[in-house]
């Protein structure tokens, strides 16, 4: 972390995001379903805002129809969060078919080539441009070989077609291979371990609802905080946070401290010193230059997420000058 000029969390202002009042974490929440084979993941993110009665909700991270697991779906303001979520490194299980006897000294071997850096085109039914680009397979491990069967669990980049992976992996065996089945473990910090089923979700609605007892969906629906995992951060002062709020731009006079990882032209996360996402915006430079210089903007903002004047305001706006008439 770098720091510029510290300062601690108000007293007065702002509040914990986890002891957020349950209509405020309704309305900037995120909820890890375990997608089911069957529907579509748009499908299940319109059933699961309609459980809650949510005015809009949004997915990351598509899922095919018949693979299941981790998909992590906003609600209303934390929406604009989506795009930050699906940066973030994702983690499967699957089944690969091998098409042809292949010996496991062999699968081994190519599963290893396969690590690191490739490089991959996107499968014909894919909602991008098919062209060739580079996307990191942390690790693949094979974990069982029954047969032409291969278990395996493999972390990657976002954006990496495990689909296309099996494909590819079935040329370098020369005798072809294709995934057969999938599951998501892991989408940046959302594991299968926190994820429920949309039953789950309906059950936790109702005790809140009928009963006004809010424990059961405090356990499932969780901060907007936790979706900005991958982003880097930039945490402000308390003075910068209202003018923020009105679509104004972050100067560096307005910093607290910044991750070292902060680097011009990518997206960035501004927080308060209470760890409430204010905004996601662009670095306007690298993180050591923040911390540096004596004057400049530092990210320009482009999607606000807490509230208009939720902090005091401490900016004032231009007014337009007087003109003397005849």
């Amino acid at each position: 972390m770098l720091v510029r000029d510290l300062e601690e969390p108000s007293e007065k202002y702002g509040e914990d995001p986890w002891k957020r009042p349950i209509k405020d974490l309704l309305e900037k929440g995120i909820v890890v379903i375990d997608k089911p084979a069957g529907p579509t993941s748009h499908q299940v993110t319109a059933w699961a805002k309609q459980i809650v009665g949510a005015r809009k909700a949004g997915h990351s991270g598509t899922l095919d129809p018949g693979v299941t697991g981790v998909l992590p779906i906003a609600f209303n303001s934390a929406t604009k969060t989506v795009q930050a979520i699906l940066k973030a490194a994702k983690e499967y299980i699957g089944v690969m078919y091998i098409h042809g006897d292949v010996d496991e000294s062999d699968i081994q071997k190519v599963a290893k080539q396969f690590e690191g850096e490739i490089m991959q085109i996107p499968p014909a039914k894919s909602a991008v441009k098919r062209r060739s680009r580079k996307r990191t397979v942390y690790y693949f491990k094979v974990m069982e070989i029954q047969g032409r069967e291969v278990l395996f669990r493999t972390s990657v980049e976002a954006g990496t077609y495990i689909r296309k992976l099996c494909h590819d992996m079935g040329v370098a065996f020369e005798v072809g291979a294709n995934m057969k089945e999938l599951r998501r473990t892991k989408a940046g910090p959302f594991t299968e371990n926190t994820a429920v089923t949309l039953h789950q979700l309906k059950e936790a609605w109702e005790f809140y609802k009928l009963k006004e007892d809010e424990s059961l969906l405090r356990k499932i629906i969780r901060p907007v905080e936790d979706g900005i995992f991958a982003v880097s951060k930039v945490y402000i002062k308390n003075s910068a946070v209202n003018s923020l709020t009105y679509g104004a731009n972050l100067g560096v006079n307005g910093i607290s401290k910044v991750e070292k990882t902060v680097e011009q032209g990518k997206m960035v996360a501004m927080l308060t010193a209470k760890g409430e996402l204010v905004a996601l915006g662009t670095a306007l430079m690298d993180g050591e230059d923040m911390v540096k210089l004596w004057e400049g903007e530092a990210v320009k903002t482009n999607r606000v997420i807490i509230e208009k004047d939720r902090y005091p305001k401490t900016w004032k706006s231009k007014k337009p000058k007087k003109t003397r008439t005849k």
